[in-house]
């Protein structure tokens, strides 16, 4: 029996460090921008194995959490990213029996581009042919971010039968497409899941608000749990994070970092809350495990050189031990 089986897309991401660029506000929404058809200078780039899934079984798995992991990897002609990802996962202890090669596609390439601190992603999905795998049984299930393709296939009927039959719990943090399927049709889902993982405006848009709503907390909170969680947390970056049982509500503030790069500060959250949980933690307790994560990953370059081993995570809560959620 597996403690976490993964599921999502994985990706290598390429960081880009941008000096010569600029933001700028149009219409309420922030834009980067760069000197149109010129030759921009950066910074040295760095390419690594990344997307919410793999960033979640890596986590979980340096927490101590037998891990396995189904995703899609392509393997044409030359590509050698499919390789370059099993071998990372085989590195960090994952499980890979459920990783699919895909003959006549390549792997997901994401570029990051990097400016201040805060990251634009340029993102690609490719079209994969979801068809859950013959899963061992696993005391719990991650699903995130899969490509829009989803939609043409029944893995989503697929999982369900998977939860039902072996009573697995399930952290669900949705990835885009995921979010604008929107909440009818994800009601089975719902109802099935353990914890359910938002940041703000993801909360806003699945509940159907328009994204610059003035929306009380609470509100989103519990109407995020009465889709069916029984547990919800909403993440709000600087401001820390907002989590909901069905009795209480709590506020956590975030953990000292000095943020270098902030790729997959949300999936260390959440796999850090998540292994809270597994370890027995309320979900007070279990928030402080994912801001620990988060504050350690937004450190380092890239969504995994910062995610904390069980012993790590232990001393970082250690020390900052006075702050904790309270309700509100």
């Amino acid at each position: 029996m597996f403690d976490l089986i993964s599921i999502g897309d994985c990706v290598i991401d390429t960081f880009i460090p941008l000096n010569d660029a600029g933001v700028v506000e149009k219409d309420g929404v922030q834009l980067l921008t760069l000197r149109y058809g010129d030759k921009i200078p950066v910074e040295p780039s760095v390419s690594m194995v990344a997307g919410n899934a793999a960033n979640n079984a890596v986590g979980a798995s340096r927490l101590g959490l037998k891990t396995a992991i189904y995703t899609n990897v392509g393997n044409k002609d030359d590509d050698e990213a499919d390789d370059r990802i099993i071998a990372r996962f085989k590195k960090e202890k994952i499980d890979t029996r459920y990783v699919i090669e895909n003959a006549n596609m390549f792997s997901n390439h994401h570029i990051v581009l990097n400016y201040k601190g805060e990251r634009t992603i340029l993102i690609y999905h490719q079209p994969w042919k979801f068809d859950l795998p013959d899963l061992d049984k696993s005391k719990w299930v991650y699903l995130t971010s899969m490509s829009p393709s989803y939609v043409e296939s029944s893995v989503v009927e697929q999982i369900i039968h998977y939860l039902e039959r072996s009573s697995s719990k399930l952290a669900y943090q949705p990835g885009t497409f995921q979010l604008k399927v929107g909440a009818k049709k994800s009601a089975r889902l719902l109802s099935l899941t353990e914890i359910f993982f938002v940041n703000l405006e993801e909360a806003k848009l699945f509940l159907g608000f328009e994204k610059g709503e003035d929306i009380s907390i609470k509100k989103l909170l519990k109407g995020l749990l009465d889709l069916g969680p029984k547990m919800v947390v909403i993440t709000d970056g600087g401001k820390g994070s907002f989590g909901f049982d069905g009795e209480n509500y709590y506020k956590l503030d975030i953990f000292p970092a000095r943020i270098l790069e902030m790729t997959g500060a949300g999936d260390a959250y959440a796999t850090g809350c998540m292994a809270g949980l597994f370890y027995g933690n309320d979900l007070p307790e279990a928030m402080r495990w994912g801001a620990a994560n988060g504050a350690s990953v937004v450190e380092q370059v890239g969504p995994q050189a910062g995610l904390l081993t069980y012993h790590k995570m232990l001393e970082k809560l250690k020390e900052s031990s006075k702050i904790v959620a309270r309700e509100i």
